[in-house]
């Protein structure tokens, strides 16, 4: 039986997987969707970048969690990656939904086009934070309307120093077990770094016919290609 730590992206919280988490009980494995510091539920806690890996481990040991895969969408692939590493034999595999990568010593930010400055600019008005997208924003991503309203309403402003800190990596990323979904609707091919990641053979690519938001869009296809990442 694997043990699934699932991490949303940002805005987002562990509510993000409720119609993922049936579809992995009812293959008779253990579901754990998982809010970070700072985000929905834990609104109010102070939270960095290393807040956030911390928070995966600790969901980890504190259940004594093994055979894990470890899930991370979209921003969270940064500290679920780095996570990952921290977890040791008790990491099965670890799945990149759509997601960024750490790169040691980089940040969220720091993969911008113009190195982050807008985006930092966005999160000092805010007062420390990264606004949460409007419903337009979602247009294209293979969502209903029902859908899109659904995490508007549910989201809440994501900590800005998540986004502006660098990653702490113990050892290369590709020597993780590692699977990477590519979302089609949100650009056909994977970035730069994550290409080069899947090239070696610890990593494998598996591509889905829908947007960013794979856990409202599609959530029975998304856990069937979780399930066999557990077994891959």
């Amino acid at each position: 039986m694997a043990e699934f730590v699932l991490v949303a992206g940002a805005w987002l919280g562990s509510w993000a997987w409720d119609e993922v988490v049936p579809e992995l009980h009812a293959a008779g494995h253990g579901a754990h969707p998982l809010t970070l510091s700072g985000l929905a539920d834990k609104q109010g806690l102070p939270a960095g970048q290393q807040t956030h890996v911390q928070d995966i481990v600790d969901e980890v040991e504190r259940h004594d969690l093994r055979d894990v895969v470890l899930v991370g969408h979209s921003y969270s692939g940064i500290p679920v990656g780095q996570a990952a590493e921290r977890i040791g034999d008790r990491l099965t595999r670890v799945v990149f939904v759509d997601s960024n990568v750490p790169t040691e010593g980089e940040s969220f930010v720091s993969g911008g086009p113009d190195g982050g400055a807008t985006l930092k600019a966005s999160i000092a008005k805010a007062q420390g934070f990264w606004t949460p997208l409007a419903a337009a924003d979602y247009d294209g991503q293979g969502l209903t309307d029902e859908q899109i309203a659904r995490i508007v309403d549910g989201s809440t402003p994501h900590p800005g120093a998540t986004l502006t800190e660098p990653a702490l990596l113990a050892r290369p990323l590709d020597e993780l077990p590692a699977t990477y979904i590519k979302c089609l609707l949100d650009g056909d091919k994977p970035s730069d770094d994550v290409a080069r990641l899947l090239t070696s053979e610890h990593w494998r690519l598996v591509e889905m016919d829908t947007g960013h938001w794979p856990m409202f869009s599609q959530p029975r296809e998304l856990a069937r290609i979780l399930l066999d990442a557990a077994v891959a």
